[in-house]
């Protein structure tokens, strides 16, 4: 199935150097005015990491796409770049068309990528935020989530497995297994290592254009933030690690110590996108690791549903 034929629900629409997968879910808008949920993903993700959160959704139209490279989008010939990014996502919305104020949900890497889009666009067309474990352009500054010795201790170690989504994703069978098989193939292999290659000189490149001084960049619009709790992906990663043998007593401490303080560190980045809106609310999903949106939909719908109670009335 994967870079296999659309679905049903699928279109590829063209965005002028080539197309991207866009996917629609639920009914068709009572007008234009109506807000609309648009999912983002993060780095070397493709659409499908979204489908138990689309299950629970209320009845509203929402989208999902595959981004340049994965599945059923064609390459681009840009470098995956946040900047490059943002900009098809903003070709995709208005080639698709998509009128409509715009909900976006977005998880890791999209914390930044969305700012890009921003950035490019303003935030005219956008309604409201739920942030999924979102980075924060500051992130690098504060943590390393590719902190070189957690990966001596996590080498060989498989990541589904260890963070615990493997056997607490609330995905069916059948979609764990189209999302498993998607992530081998050559085709998303060789994009996600272009998308991995780009992501840390992500951050910097955003606070060069210093949003955070413009801040709240939404002001009223409501914005969601869902924080996961890292220390359970990295003490699953220790945990499977240190049972293979890997890494020595020094490094070990390290990786504990690590642990210990990471927690803390990710809820004052969460707390920084507070600052986007003057209407925002942050919660902590405490039963998951990063992919939230895999482990607690509920979680994730709870903060749509939260945004959509929150929209202007008179929108």
């Amino acid at each position: 199935m994967a870079s296999s034929a659309l679905p049903s629900n699928g279109s590829l629409v063209n965005i002028g150097t080539h197309s991207l997968a866009l996917y629609t879910h639920g009914p068709e808008p009572k007008s234009s005015k109506e807000a609309v949920v648009l999912f983002v993903s993060g780095v070397a993700s493709d659409a499908l990491n979204w489908q138990a959160v689309l299950r629970l959704l209320p009845q509203l139209r929402s989208y999902t796409y595959d981004r340049s490279g994965y599945r059923n989008s064609e390459s681009s010939p840009l470098a995956p770049s946040a900047e490059n990014i943002a900009l098809e996502l903003s070709l995709l919305t208005e080639r698709a068309p998509i009128p409509n104020p715009l909900i976006i949900v977005g998880h890791s890497w999209a914390g930044v990528l969305i700012h890009e889009f921003i950035a490019l666009k303003g935030a005219g067309q956008i309604a409201g935020l739920v942030l999924v474990d979102a980075n924060h352009e500051t992130m690098p500054l504060v943590m390393d989530v590719n902190d070189p010795i957690l990966g001596t201790i996590a080498y060989g170690v498989e990541p589904y497995s260890a963070w615990g989504v493997e056997a607490e994703h609330k995905l069916t069978q059948e979609e764990w297994d189209v999302f498993r098989v998607a992530e081998t193939t050559d085709k998303y292999k060789l994009i996600a290592k272009k998308e991995e290659s780009e992501y840390s000189p992500s951050f910097e490149t955003l606070r060069k254009k210093e949003m955070s001084k413009k801040q709240p960049l939404l002001g009223d619009k409501p914005v969601y933030v869902i924080g996961g709790t890292r220390s359970r992906d990295w003490n699953g990663l220790y945990k499977a690690g240190v049972a293979k043998g890997n890494g020595t007593e020094k490094e070990r401490s390290y990786v504990r110590e690590l642990i210990e303080a990471v927690d803390e560190k990710a809820k004052r980045l969460q707390n920084e996108f507070l600052k986007l809106s003057t209407k925002s609310k942050l919660i902590f999903a405490r039963e998951s690791g990063h992919f939230v949106q895999m482990t607690q939909p509920d979680v994730v719908v709870d903060g749509v549903n939260w945004v959509l109670d929150n929209l202007p009335t008179s929108a």
